[in-house]
């Protein structure tokens, strides 16, 4: 198996709440494929999908059931600390909840996350281990 991600699919509960929430908030523009049961993001190397919860889980065979934390996190990494807090403002002034306010990471970063309509957490952070080339695709730098 090639060691790749293709599409990250989030189970939503309201398609079209969700797809506004990544339009909107984020300022993200959708593929011409998305139609009424799917919506596709084009993102610097892979898709994100969003559809409907229940469709997904029986997609998956599994219950569509469940709260709390989901056992993972999103991650949009950016160049500078700077940039982690001017992102925070504006995705607060958008009505964007905010569940962790940026701050330095015991891992030597600087991060925050916040939740979207589904309360998936999206980590907004700068990672100075961590080149971006200028689509934002990370590149492993030379030691």
């Amino acid at each position: 198996m090639e060691q790749r991600l293709t599409i990250v699919g989030l189970g939503v509960k309201d398609l079209e709440l969700a797809s506004d929430f990544y339009e909107n908030k984020f300022g993200w523009k959708k593929m011409k494929s998305s139609n009424n049961d799917i919506k596709f993001f084009q993102l610097n190397g892979m898709l994100l999908s969003l559809y409907p919860r229940e469709k997904l889980a029986e997609d998956a065979t599994v219950s569509h059931e469940g709260s709390g934390f989901k056992g993972f996190t999103l991650a949009y990494n950016t160049r500078t600390k700077e940039e982690v807090d001017e992102l925070i403002e504006t995705l607060e002034l958008k009505g964007v909840k905010i569940v962790k306010r940026p701050e330095e990471a015991f891992w030597g970063g600087y991060s925050s996350y916040v939740a979207d309509m589904d309360d998936n957490l999206w980590e907004i952070a700068f990672n100075p281990f961590l080149a971006l080339d200028e689509k934002g695709n990370t590149i492993e730098e030379s030691e």
